[in-house]
């Protein structure tokens, strides 16, 4: 298989839906936490505000300038994170990067949405990017407890 063919495959129908559909693509006024994270490989950036309350996330909002890959898997954190713990959270950070980085299943759910980037192993300079929100997500939710 080509390269052009491989990327066309990588940034299927699906992906490209997700990324032009992202939820909670909005700054919060006043949030409890903003954490801005960086793919220094590709230059992505993901912005979340959050705020917790009783241990759970209460209210999300991010800024996603990042590529198709990044922006889908922003998508189905934004659907999937309201209500969420920070132990549901950092579970699907660590199993999206098993599965990125080497070769495990896709996250449980609610966050099992992100399985449509497992063609993405293959592309280790976009793994930052895809990572981004969960990344930043569970910064957020650390500050936004803090204290």
């Amino acid at each position: 298989m080509s390269a052009e063919t491989d990327l066309i495959k990588l940034y299927s129908q699906r992906i490209l839906a997700l990324a032009a559909d992202i939820p909670h693509l909005e700054r919060l006024d006043s949030p409890m936490a903003t954490v801005r994270k960086r793919a220094p490989l590709c230059g992505s950036t993901v912005t979340v505000d959050m705020d917790v309350a009783d241990g759970r996330v209460a209210r999300f909002g991010q800024d996603v300038k990042a590529c198709a890959l990044g922006q889908a898997a922003a998508a189905v954190v934004g659907s999937a994170i309201l209500g969420r713990t920070r132990e549901e959270v950092a579970r699907a950070r660590d199993q999206m990067r098993a599965m990125l980085k080497e070769g495990g299943p896709a996250p449980e759910a609610p966050f099992d949405g992100l399985e449509v980037l497992m063609p993405a192993r293959e592309y280790k300079n976009r793994h930052g990017s895809i990572l981004l929100s969960l990344e930043a997500a569970v910064e957020a939710f650390d500050a936004a407890t803090a204290g």
